[in-house]
């Protein structure tokens, strides 16, 4: 079996990685059975804006969506309507996805020009010395940005001044894939390697750090175990996967880990106050309790359908699917309640909502809302 990977120092995709990790025999995706809807829902609007590729993430404000393209191009949407706000351009294509703080909006362009819009009008653009495939995030009049080799950036928002830069020891790989870059209270927290660490925002300290994952495997590509995006925030808990290694719990109070579970899978995770949700690597669905860390359910029944990283909404769990469908799932037993397509095309990222509204996008670019009842 082969291997595609790049040498010490530098980068492996992810596609390289589940390539090298597959067999030439594809498993058949689980059927899918009927549906006898137990909520009422349905699409509200939808938006075409052009490619969006595999890697780009969405962003969600108060009242809006903001949606990136792989040309460049960047909308923001009312979320209960889908009129447009805003439009904007990055005068290139994007290497990451979009992040906003409802004003500003922040991207990456393939050649390493971080990009900061008011109002969807350039505000200023600056070159970074390192690869960039996490969304940058926006947030109290800065701009921080994860890069591909773990250094976390601060920059001024409104002239775009560097602040800090935090850059641990590089390790042999690192993984081509969007990773945690998140607020928690007056803390900036961001993923490195296998470590969730806490920072100073204003003057990039560490606070504290632990290790959600511990790699694992024979050689240097089996044993990443990089943090994935998206993690989730419920209180002082912030749960996250480790990439084909585990899903965890720290608590950001007190920077210690809660629990952590050895799992393979390469999709982020979703939680609410009870359970933690995610896909595995075979799109087997486990729920844990968030508390302690046990199994509550698991289901199979979407095995091998390319589930996307999930969204948990009151009584509902929301995958998205290589065919462009939305499954909406009981989160306490994994029944299935609703099923609403969009385009036929893969869901990107994970679902986002905003309101009562529930946004997501597939690879075509095209935005769809729906607003279960």
């Amino acid at each position: 079996m082969s291997r595609r990977g790049l040498h010490a120092g530098l980068w492996v995709g992810l596609a390289a990685l589940v390539a090298a990790c597959s067999t030439p025999d594809k498993p058949k995706p689980a059927a899918l059975e009927n549906v006898t809807p137990q909520i009422a829902g349905r699409q509200v609007w939808s938006y075409s804006l052009g490619n969006i590729g595999t890697s780009l993430r969405i962003a969600s404000t108060a009242t809006a969506v903001v949606v990136p393209s792989s040309d460049g191009s960047i909308v923001a949407l009312a979320a209960d309507t889908g009129r447009e706000l805003w439009r904007g351009d990055a005068d290139g294509k994007l290497s990451a996805g979009v992040g906003s703080d409802g004003r500003y909006a922040s991207v990456v362009t393939t050649g390493n020009e971080l990009v900061v819009l008011d109002g969807g009008k350039p505000l200023w653009r600056t070159r970074l010395a390192t690869r960039v495939v996490t969304p940058p995030l926006v947030a109290g009049e800065r701009v921080f940005v994860l890069g591909v080799d773990r250094s976390v950036q601060a920059y001024d928002v409104l002239d775009g001044r560097k602040l800090w830069v935090q850059q641990r020891p590089g390790d042999p790989l690192t993984l081509l894939q969007p990773g945690v870059l998140m607020a928690w209270k007056d803390t900036l927290v961001a993923g490195q390697g296998a470590r969730l660490a806490g920072f100073d925002p204003l003057r990039g300290t560490v606070r504290w750090e632990t290790t959600v994952a511990s790699p694992r495997g024979t050689n240097e590509v089996e044993r990443l175990a990089d943090l994935v995006g998206p993690a989730a925030r419920v209180g002082d808990a912030i749960c996250a996967r480790g990439f084909q290694a585990a899903v965890g719990c720290v608590n950001a109070e007190r920077g210690s880990l809660s629990w952590a579970k050895n799992v393979g899978g390469t999709n982020g995770v979703t939680a609410d106050e009870q359970f933690v949700f995610a896909a595995d690597a075979s799109d087997r669905i486990t729920a844990w309790k968030r508390e302690g860390g046990d199994v509550a359910w698991t289901s199979d029944r979407l095995q091998y359908r390319g589930l996307s990283s999930p969204l948990v909404v009151g009584r509902t769990l929301v995958f998205g699917d290589f065919e462009g469908q939305l499954h909406f799932i009981d989160r306490e037993n994994g029944q299935f309640l609703l099923r609403l397509p969009t385009d036929g095309r893969p869901i990107v990222g994970a679902p986002v909502r905003v309101g009562n509204t529930i946004v997501a996008v597939t690879q075509r670019g095209s935005v769809h809302a729906f607003r279960p009842e």
